[in-house]
């Protein structure tokens, strides 16, 4: 995952012609510190204990703006609200039915391939770009159940 420094992000949001805050910064931060896919209002929870005066808002218009510029995906993992996830290769997504959770799922680069072959082929699109979304339950639900 190839995350970008302060300073890259600071530039690129210059050269977009956006205004460089401590908050954007810090959002994307914390989308790139970790792999858990947040939704803004679980950015919003980490971040204000140390951004007090940090309104959701804020939160929410800095992730329209990141995924502007290219540097976060949004995911619509089928709930109320988008997850984000700073990393924009191509790469696929499982949630857990029972606790929420949101992590990358690895696909063998063969199987994806032929996927996408085989829905060219059926369909007649030339594919650019795909996602995919996989449900069930998270090994910790598992044992649960």
């Amino acid at each position: 995952m190839n995350m970008l420094t302060s300073q890259e992000l600071t530039n690129l949001l210059r050269e977009r012609g956006y205004k460089v805050t401590p908050q954007r910064l810090a959002v994307y931060e914390a989308l790139a510190d970790e792999t858990w896919h947040p939704n803004a209002e679980m950015l919003f929870n980490k971040l204000q204990p140390k951004f007090p005066a940090m309104s959701f808002a804020t939160v929410y218009k800095t992730v329209e703006i990141l995924h502007d510029i290219n540097v976060i995906q949004i995911l619509n993992t089928g709930e109320d609200s988008f997850r984000y996830d700073a990393d924009v290769s191509e790469h696929y997504h499982l949630r857990c039915l029972k606790c929420g959770a949101v992590d990358d799922a690895l696909m063998d680069e063969g199987v994806k391939l032929q996927l996408t072959q085989d829905v060219e082929k059926q369909s007649g699109y030339t594919i650019s770009r795909r996602q995919f979304y996989f449900f069930g339950l998270c090994p910790k639900c598992s044992t649960m159940h």
